[in-house]
């Protein structure tokens, strides 16, 4: 080849690298023109529309880039962290350690001069609770990071675990080992420690009573820094005061919960039904009979309703099935509400994990207010492996505009009432917030010893009513509204209350009694100082 065709050639290639060249910086100069075009109008967008606007009601932004990620690296390593501790059987080891080192704290406590009250040290922001405590920043904080399973005897037929094992490591381990908990409240990320010193509801709860009612001990380090045992037989005053206690009665180290052998299958019966009067009279039904293992119902407004039963079993007819819990089913709630068009009862065999973790993707129906089109099949085939988003990471990066907008325009209550007074109590709802779909739970209150028993002798049936999301009537007011309904509420939700109005409601002779011999008033804050309102603004 002549050195002329050499040169030629070498010149057309040149030519082309160039022409690419420039070809590739006209593409990226047109993305970078096309980006700042997308910024500008994004905070044109921002402008008009105002930033509290943006940042409540397109959060799904942050939460889909960031947030999603980060939860299922947190869910990771919890998970991994205790199965590790529980197949080296180092837990037990451990537990006794951390119990010795709380303890060396609230003694260091005392030698300062017991000057603020405690509480643990567990930040805020971790909590399921919506509730944000700022006691925290003033309160002396013992750091208790007691997050194990200890034991499960099978003879005895009771689960010994730490107060931060949350219910998902619960059912992960006695589901695969063929147990469960009577009562296995729903989310998660919801603690043992949460559970006994507040409360627990689930499905079940019709037949075993609340997440304390499980309960046969509890060991708590008093604010003395001793280390005490308590349950029906030994120091029984205390096991019974301290449900719903909150932490301020000492410090729950480790808790003794029942569980019972659990089936592979839940079958679960779907009815829908109509009009006010029916679905009351329905419902108390189910809930009253005993052959029911579980019992629900979700209302979607005021005259629609989907009840539902189910018990537990091995077998499951195969054309019945549904794992409703695979990440790319649609909501369970959604799902449910699909039966409403039906006139006749459904049943379906949903996979017990499944089913005890049934509204935990789409946390309850709060998700659709943060990620509107989550329900979307598309969103759930892709993206439905990261949901949900952790509830702690949520409230640690709302800031404080998004919470006191969620304060004033969003409800998250669980009011709990008499069954007989079921159909005032949905009406009250109905009239004051008009949030849909409720949610209905029964559960039998034992008369016995603390802060919630009948105000009669005798057993009796309770509903909660679940109300979570954006309220439907017009000027509504968080704190006038939820005057309204508080009746007999859950602590983890907003109090308003007068002092007196909440010890008329909860009845606060035990819990004050071992207030004054346990000498918890200068260790810990009343329960009331703790929850409401007032105590955190």
């Amino acid at each position: 080849m002549s050195l002329e065709a050499v040169k030629y050639i070498q010149f057309e290639k040149d030519k082309q690298e160039g022409f690419f060249v420039f070809l590739t910086k006209s593409v990226w100069m047109d993305a970078l023109l096309y980006l700042g075009g997308v910024v500008v109008l994004f905070m044109i967008w921002i402008k008009v529309k105002g930033l509290e606007y943006v940042i409540v009601h397109q959060r799904w932004i942050f939460v889909c880039l960031f947030l999603l990620p980060l939860s299922v690296l947190f869910d990771v390593y919890y998970y991994l962290r205790a199965w590790i501790i529980f197949k080296m059987c180092s837990a037990p080891k451990q537990h006794d350690q951390r119990v010795r080192d709380i303890q060396r704290q609230v003694r260091e406590w005392k030698k300062e001069g017991s000057k603020s009250y405690m509480c643990t040290g567990r930040p805020g922001w971790l909590t399921v609770s919506l509730r944000v405590g700022k006691y925290k920043k003033t309160h002396k904080n013992i750091m208790i990071n007691m997050m194990d399973i200890l034991e499960v005897d099978t003879k005895r037929q009771v689960l010994r675990v730490e107060p931060l094992a949350n219910m998902g490591q619960v059912t992960a381990l006695l589901n695969s080992i063929g147990w469960t908990l009577p009562v296995l409240p729903e989310l998660d990320d919801l603690t043992v420690g949460g559970l006994v010193m507040g409360t627990g509801i689930e499905s079940s709860s019709h037949i075993y009573g609340l997440f304390q009612h499980i309960c046969v001990a509890f060991d708590l380090v008093l604010a003395d820094g001793s280390l005490v045992r308590c349950s029906e037989e030994e120091n029984s005053e205390l096991f019974f005061a301290v449900p719903w206690s909150c932490g301020t009665l000492g410090f729950l180290v480790a808790a003794e919960i029942r569980i019972i052998p659990a089936r592979k299958w839940v079958k679960l019966r779907y009815e829908p039904v109509h009009g006010l009067d029916e679905i009351c009279k329905k419902f108390a039904e189910e809930s009253a009979n005993k052959e029911n293992g579980f019992v629900e119902g979700l209302q979607y407004s005021r005259d629609e309703a989907v009840i539902m039963t189910g018990i537990m079993t091995d077998h499951a007819e195969p054309d019945k099935t549904n794992c409703i819990g695979y990440y790319y089913k649609p909501w369970f709630f959604r799902h449910v509400e699909g039966f409403l068009k039906q006139k006749c009862v459904v049943v379906e065999y949903i996979p017990l994990r499944h089913y005890y973790h049934r509204h935990t993707r789409s946390i309850f129906w709060e998700l659709q207010d943060i990620i509107p089109f989550g329900n979307n099949p598309l969103f759930r085939f892709v993206f439905g492996w990261m949901v949900p988003p952790k509830i702690s990471l949520l409230k640690l990066t709302q800031g404080e505009t998004v919470r006191k907008l969620y304060e004033q325009h969003h409800v998250v209550q669980d009011m709990l009432v008499p069954m007989k007074n079921i159909k005032s109590a949905i009406l009250r709802f109905h009239q004051e917030i008009s949030v849909y779909p409720l949610w209905l739970c029964p559960f039998l209150l034992p008369s016995r010893p603390g802060m919630v028993h009948p105000k009669g002798e005798e057993d009796e049936l309770y509903v909660d009513i679940g109300a979570y999301g954006e309220p439907k009537v017009k000027q509504f007011k968080a704190r006038s509204s939820t005057r309204q309904l508080e009746k007999f509420q859950m602590l983890y939700a907003d109090v308003y209350m007068e002092r007196e109005e909440f010890w008329e409601m909860f009845d606060g002779t035990l819990y004050h009694k071992l207030r004054e011999q346990l000498c918890c008033k200068d260790a810990f804050p009343e329960v009331y100082d703790k929850i409401c309102k007032t105590a955190r603004h």
